[in-house]
């Protein structure tokens, strides 16, 4: 498209907007004898634009999928399609989530990994219920002024587009740690479905185009340009066939010689070697010193549900504090998407996200206040605070910001023996750092993006960073991944979680007040559009038409700025029917790749 067509098109563009700005006005008046906040037109407009160049949530979603035996929700059919061919052959939940983990790394290249991290939450058919944290480390030569430059001004793409960018990926260690625990397949049998995927390839849909035609500017490196560019120059189309014959050679050696060829043999060998040719850090020591870490999941009650999710680095917490602090309140009465329930929903999550921004981080390095934090007595103390008639300002509580990538997938799996899991796992931004070492055939995570670089300052989105997250050696940076299952009586009631950097946990609160709260079913509660609030940007973030042109003026006139932008998250979730133990599987049209097939 050469400059002139450009300038008219956005000359259209701006024409129709402001004609249907006037159009709204005058119809406003008409209906109405009311004019609403000039930037309530805008935020109606805006929401058509975002629906019209990408995607609109609305109420017209594809019914859950409903079975009894098993399930598997994930963002890429194919990859859903493994975990059931998995459960079919009699593995467990664990079986197929570890499945799926390595087909998502062929299917969903953008966030599906191998060179990343991440953390699964496992209920077992006894009750017991683990988590697994496997998310990426600092390598040993980390240092917390890496980033800077001499006058202590953080260095543009350091962090995000380069091998210094590269933290020590888990996903590996991690995969094979919950099969050997928890599994009862071969390694060899969880990855086969993967490695026939990567060397026979599979048909690209539409939703698998579009997110490589919209990164294509990031296939620069020619190991990423020989395998998703045709020859090395063209994108894909609809209907091509993506063939990955390195990664095929990589997880057959993965799946004959177990994490050792990963961490302590060729791949691991060709990942430091390309590091170090690119002024990276990465040691075969950060390889060899890996270690997959569990701990105690995160539980609060609402409402007489348990919700069980991620514990720090994890976002966990986040979810637990925001539905303490909601706890106190009648929101079904109330109303959805009222202003009296937003604004407490917005009140709860400033608060949380405040708390998690200045206490949370890795707990090997970080002392976390997580018994006060998840106490009521501390709930109550925030909801004293919390003024029912005007907007809290963020400068009048004190909090740091960090940032994280928002390009992560989750997927949910349950099986006919009571075992449930949720994953979610990450490369950080779309494909990562850019790079591939060598002929692995995988994307090499940019996770160190997701330390503070520089404390208390505001970077470039601004985000004001806290001391807790501060870069240290072999340390794992914070995360807002919330993978969740919610239990009732003790018994499977929901397994969730999402993508989307820091908007994940008000993602999952808002599936779950949809279920319990308001009553949805399963895929009307993924579907419907979000909203978001941390307080820094100080404005409400609103996916398309998530809002009346009422309600967004009643929220400015207590205080709150509400911009609409696009959309976010995909929570593939399953619902359990407890009074026939079937189950609903309904993954999020956000990624319409996705699929939940069950049998």
């Amino acid at each position: 498209m050469n400059i002139r067509k450009l300038c008219q098109k956005i000359f259209l563009i701006l024409l129709t907007s402001f004609g249907l700005i006037f159009i709204l006005l005058v119809l406003d008046i008409i209906i109405a004898g009311s004019i609403y906040h000039p930037l309530t037109y805008v935020y109606q407009i805006l929401s058509w634009l975002s629906c019209r160049t990408y995607f609109c949530p609305n109420n017209n979603t594809s019914p859950a999928v409903s079975t009894k035996n098993g399930m598997v929700v994930t963002t890429q059919h194919e990859a859903s399609q493994v975990g059931v061919k998995i459960l079919l052959a009699g593995g467990n939940a664990i079986d197929a989530a570890v499945a799926v983990g390595y087909a998502l790394a062929v299917t969903d290249p953008c966030c599906g990994n191998l060179g990343g991290g991440g953390f699964m939450l496992i209920h077992l058919a006894d009750g017991k219920e683990v988590f697994i944290d496997f998310r990426e480390k600092a390598p040993l030569a980390a240092k917390r002024n890496m980033y800077l430059d001499k006058k202590g001004n953080v260095l543009d793409g350091l962090s995000t587009k380069s091998y210094l960018a590269v933290g020590v990926p888990g996903t590996v260690k991690g995969l094979d740690f919950a099969l050997s625990k928890y599994g009862t397949l071969s390694r060899q049998q969880v990855i086969n479905p993967a490695i026939a995927l990567a060397e026979k390839g599979f048909i690209l849909q539409a939703g698998d185009v579009r997110i490589l035609q919209a990164n294509q500017k990031k296939f620069k490196d020619a190991n990423v340009a020989n395998i998703f560019l045709k020859g090395g120059k063209n994108s894909y189309e609809v209907g091509d066939r993506l063939i990955q014959k390195d990664l095929a050679q990589t997880l057959k050696l993965i799946a004959t010689q177990g994490t050792d060829a990963f961490y302590q043999g060729a791949i691991a060998q060709k990942i430091v070697s390309a590091s170090q040719d690119n002024r990276g850090i990465l040691s075969l020591k950060d390889f060899a010193n890996y270690s997959v870490a569990t701990q105690k999941p995160i539980r609060c009650n609402y409402r007489g549900y348990e919700v069980v999710s991620s514990p720090p680095p994890g976002g966990g917490t986040t979810v637990c504090q925001m539905f303490n602090i909601l706890e106190g309140y009648n929101l079904k009465k109330l109303g959805f998407h009222s202003v009296e329930s937003l604004h407490l929903m917005f009140s709860a999550m400033l608060y949380a996200y405040r708390d998690r921004n200045s206490y949370l981080g890795d707990p090997a390095f970080v002392k976390i206040p997580l018994d006060k934090l998840l106490s009521e007595q501390y709930a109550e103390q925030i909801r004293n605070k919390i003024n029912r008639d005007r907007a809290i300002f963020p400068d009048s509580i004190k909090q740091n910001y960090s940032r994280e990538g928002t390009n992560t997938t989750h997927y949910s799996v349950v099986d006919k023996y009571g075992n449930a899991v949720a994953v979610t796992y990450t490369i950080n931004s779309n494909f990562g750092a850019g790079v591939i070492a060598s002929d692995t055939g995988f994307f090499l995570n940019n996770e160190m993006d997701d330390f503070t670089s520089k404390p208390d300052i505001a970077n470039q989105f601004g985000l004001v960073q806290g001391e807790a997250n501060i870069i240290e050696p072999g340390k794992r940076p914070l995360s807002s991944m919330s993978p969740t299952i919610v239990t009732k009586d003790d018994r499977v009631f929901l397994v969730t979680g999402s993508p989307g950097g820091s908007t994940i946990p008000t993602t999952v609160v808002q599936v779950i007040t949809n279920i319990i709260d308001y009553g949805m079913p399963v895929d009307r509660a993924i579907n419907l559009p979000r909203l978001h609030y941390q307080g820094s940007p100080n404005f409400v973030v609103s996916e398309p038409y998530a809002l009346n042109s009422k309600t967004v003026q009643n929220l400015w006139e207590k205080g709150y700025r509400v911009t609409p932008f696009l959309t976010w998250g995909a929570a593939e979730s399953i619902q359990v029917n407890l009074k026939d133990n079937s189950f609903l599987g309904a993954s999020d049209r956000r990624k319409s790749a996705g699929k939940a097939i069950g049998f």
